[in-house]
């Protein structure tokens, strides 16, 4: 059989559901994401970046750096009856009862704190890597995400573009979104809306426009009257597939991948599915030039609530 082939025959028996929906896999509904080989150099790499909206970068990061700092993120999560208890840190095991939420969430909000996730996120291979992309110091805001979700849960990401929470400063932000661990396409990673970095270019345009009364600190929160509650493009997946006639991208992600894609570009993520029991660890967090205009609002650490 061939290849492309092979590959049709796992995306019909995928089933990836977002909100109780679950996405079409029409050849014209979903596709794969196109890695990238770093190797191939920065010009490539920026020029795949402008064309599609995103690079995904394979191996970037070292893959045994990265499944430390899961182990060590899942280590003191278990305290919190998150993972089972006995188990290796770094397989994120779930445990099969409810976690005490409260204690899961404070623990969450000291790990993001962290000089370990610091480092993490500051490490000198991305650092290095950003500074020639943004063509100049990179600056790494800090109000960085990370996120983790429990297989069988119905929790996912809706549709959204990242501008619409950073609104004021740059609008030349540069998202990295990172998986913590081996993320195949059924634990619901990120999934991007094939050319949607034009649809969400065009989308803040019109914004914009009806914005234009509004008070600078309206015109610039995601919970204005003009946009959808929370700033959502949409939690209908596949409603938006066919709306704009596209489709989205899945991928395998793994250990040591790193993706990069404008503040325009649609994302979601689907529910985690993993049949080996494996929670999702993820981070995202977002790079610009030091010398554009920063927004101060992500000049504090994230917090579960904070209106961004």
């Amino acid at each position: 059989m061939s290849s492309l082939a092979l590959q049709s025959t796992n995306e019909a028996a995928l089933e990836l559901f977002a909100e109780g929906k679950r996405l079409s896999t029409a050849p014209n509904r979903m596709g794969r994401l196109m890695p990238t080989d770093p190797a191939i150099g920065l010009q490539a790499i920026r020029e795949r970046y402008d064309q599609h909206g995103y690079v995904w970068l394979k191996g970037f990061l070292k893959r045994d750096d990265v499944l430390a700092f899961r182990g060590w993120v899942f280590s003191h999560l278990e305290k919190s009856g998150l993972t089972e208890a006995g188990s290796d840190p770094v397989l994120g095991l779930a445990a099969s009862g409810e976690p005490e939420k409260h204690l899961a969430d404070r623990i969450l909000m000291s790990l993001v704190r962290s000089v370990v996730f610091e480092g993490f996120c500051a490490q000198p291979r991305l650092a290095d890597f950003m500074d020639q992309f943004l063509s100049g110091i990179s600056y790494l805001h800090k109000r960085k995400i990370m996120r983790f979700t429990r297989p069988g849960t119905p929790v996912v990401t809706p549709a959204h573009y990242d501008l619409v929470y950073l609104r004021g400063g740059t609008s030349r932000i540069v998202t990295a979104w990172i998986p913590l661990g081996d993320t195949p396409v059924e634990m619901g990673g990120l999934v991007y809306l094939e050319g949607s970095h034009a649809i969400g270019t065009r989308m803040e345009g019109e914004f914009h426009e009806k914005s234009k009364e509004l008070s600078p600190e309206e015109r610039i929160s995601a919970f204005n009257r003009n946009m959808t509650a929370g700033g959502w493009v949409s939690k209908d997946l596949p409603e938006m597939a066919e709306r704009f006639d596209t489709r989205w991208l899945v991928a395998d992600y793994e250990a040591g991948d790193v993706v990069l894609h404008s503040p325009y570009m649609i994302h979601a993520s689907t529910a985690n599915q993993s049949a080996a029991n494996r929670i999702r660890l993820s981070t995202d967090i977002r790079y610009q030039n030091v010398d554009d205009e920063i927004d101060a609002r992500w000049g504090n650490h994230w917090s579960l609530g904070d209106m961004l």
